[in-house]
């Protein structure tokens, strides 16, 4: 695909490999204020930066394996130059054969497209692969024309999806701001709900018990101290912690839980050994040891104001360990951190009890058959309302106090 105006040509292009790290540094979200653009000046895009936008990430998918034809994740990013060859704008795409690694399920849509005689993949996924992540997908220089860029790789992905027959079009974990670009031009948006913790200055892991309600508090004190019981003692890797035999132990508790869960993990062993080399110090592995040796553990992803929850694995069962080496572990790294909130990944009303509370997400979706659009609109109606409603009732049921001189709090 390419199109081509006085202000900007829109191409694709197969792989990171195509785009230098420097040059994709100077899009918004996808460096830290620290590292430069490729004028060598500090990066202005005043987006907060997301790891999973980075070229690290994305290139570490693409090399190791992780995504491919073979995987059925087929690079085909949509990027925007401006007339004198800078990238101006990017948008990760990837042409899906399945709807797996997704965690916005559209296998109903699907399913009934083709009972109806209707080919529903392959399709175009504009997204960070097998990460349920809000973070850019309308990635763009800041500054003059930007709401105009946007627009433009959103028109983008909606020509490539007709130029290769293609069904339709899926940006999944999408900012909310950036939902207006995407529906004008013609995607319709969808609604969901995470659980995230918000820091709401905290110094210390009591300063934010004490905000709970009593019966809470001595939960979470009880629930924290059973799970180190039997000797366990918990670690925080990151940078040059991360030696190859801390990810040949963190792989296999990977892989052990993935089997479980979908039958086969989607990254491969070369993706931590990358990302190791990459972005160490964006990584967080929070590991718990017994007996001399690491029994489980969950890799966490550092963002400039987030600790972004990944994958847990273990080769012994412990009461609430994995709460406290996903969540609460979480809460205290960014607490000492100062990082504004936690984002544990998918679903898990579980999460509630600890500290997590309801997020709204959002996806945005083109949709090129006429009936089929017609049909996903009317559902995506309704379903707005109840993820709203929904998020409301849970909101009520939080651990937080309701107000001084309660019941609750009377035995404190």
């Amino acid at each position: 695909m390419t199109t081509e105006t006085k202000d900007y040509t829109l191409t694709t292009i197969e792989g990171m490999a195509a785009v230098t790290a420097e040059e994709w540094s100077g899009l918004g979200g996808a460096a830290r204020a620290s590292q430069t653009d490729s004028s060598g000046s500090q990066s202005e895009s005043g987006l907060v930066y997301n790891p999973f936008v980075s070229h690290a990430f994305l290139s570490s998918l693409e090399e190791s394996g992780s995504v491919s034809a073979q995987t059925g994740w087929l690079p085909r990013h949509i990027v925007l130059r401006g007339p004198d060859g800078a990238l101006e704008g990017a948008m990760p795409a990837y042409i899906k054969s399945h709807s797996m690694g997704e965690y916005v399920f559209d296998h109903a849509w699907a399913d009934a497209f083709e009972r109806a005689g209707g080919r529903y993949y392959p399709k175009l996924q504009c997204s960070a692969p097998f990460t349920p992540a809000t973070g850019p997908r309308l990635m763009v220089r800041q500054g003059p024309g930007d709401e105009s860029r946007r627009r433009a790789l959103a028109a983008g992905g909606r020509s490539l999806c007709t130029q290769l027959g293609l069904s339709s079009v899926h940006a999944t974990f999408v900012p909310e701001a950036e939902v207006p670009s995407f529906e004008a031009e013609g995607y319709l948006r969808r609604t969901d709900q995470q659980f995230h913790f918000q820091n709401a200055g905290y110094k210390t892991y009591d300063d934010f018990l004490d905000t709970l309600a009593s019966r809470k508090r001595k939960q979470l004190r009880k629930e924290r101290k059973a799970a180190l019981e039997n000797g366990i003692t918990i670690e925080w890797l990151t940078g040059s912690d991360l030696t190859e035999s801390v990810w040949d132990i963190f792989y296999e508790f990977y892989v052990d839980t993935g089997g479980r869960k979908w039958g086969r993990p989607y990254l491969t062993r070369q993706f931590f050994s990358l990302i190791g080399e990459r972005m160490a110090e964006d990584v967080l592995l929070v590991m718990a040891r017994r007996e001399g040796r690491f029994v489980a553990g969950a890799i966490n992803f550092i963002g400039g104001d987030c600790l972004y929850g990944r994958h847990w694995g273990c080769v012994e069962d412990h009461p609430f360990l994995h709460f406290e080496v996903c969540y609460h572990q979480a809460i205290d790294f960014a607490i000492a951190k100062g990082l504004a909130r936690v984002e544990a990944g998918a679903q898990g009303e579980h999460k509630l009890a600890r500290g997590y509370l309801p997020a709204t997400t959002h996806s945005a979706h083109y949709i090129d058959h006429p009936g089929l659009r017609r049909a996903v609109a009317d559902y995506l109606e309704r379903e707005r309302r109840d993820v709203e409603h929904i998020g409301q009732v849970l909101s009520e049921h939080g651990p937080f106090r309701k107000g001084p001189g309660r019941p609750e709090d009377a035995d404190e």
